[in-house]
């Protein structure tokens, strides 16, 4: 399938649904009170489908493969900050073993379309 918008990308397609599961999970009473924890989270998982659409406009592989590494750190950083959020009780074990497999399937997409950019680059040369 040829991609010609950024939400045609599988990964930004997971990343929206990762994204919308961090907000689902943090609307929880205790978790929806720890606002620094919250907003970061949030962030975090907008961070990634943000900046896969931004490499997707970027003008060059280089420049996406460089904006799908930023998708790809801000998904350590969600899962991260769900080891925060399992160890102050804000989410059962099974909702965070959900969402933790989620952005960690994000990741691994993410990182084999920075792995086919180079090699296309390559190729190319």
């Amino acid at each position: 399938m040829k991609i010609t918008r950024f939400e045609d990308i599988e990964s930004w397609q997971m990343a929206r649904e990762l994204t919308r599961q961090v907000y689902d999970v943090t609307k929880s009473h205790k978790f929806s009170k720890d606002f620094g924890l919250k907003d970061q989270i949030c962030r975090a998982s907008v961070s990634v489908m943000s900046n896969i659409a931004e490499g997707f406009d970027s003008g060059s592989r280089a420049e996406f493969a460089r904006f799908l590494s930023y998708a790809q750190r801000s998904c350590s950083e969600v899962q991260s900050q769900l080891y925060v959020a399992l160890d102050q009780h804000y989410l059962a074990i099974k909702t965070f073993d959900e969402v933790y497999m989620l952005t960690g399937n994000a990741s691994s997409k993410i990182g084999a379309f920075i792995k086919y950019l180079k090699q296309q680059k390559t190729k190319t040369q």
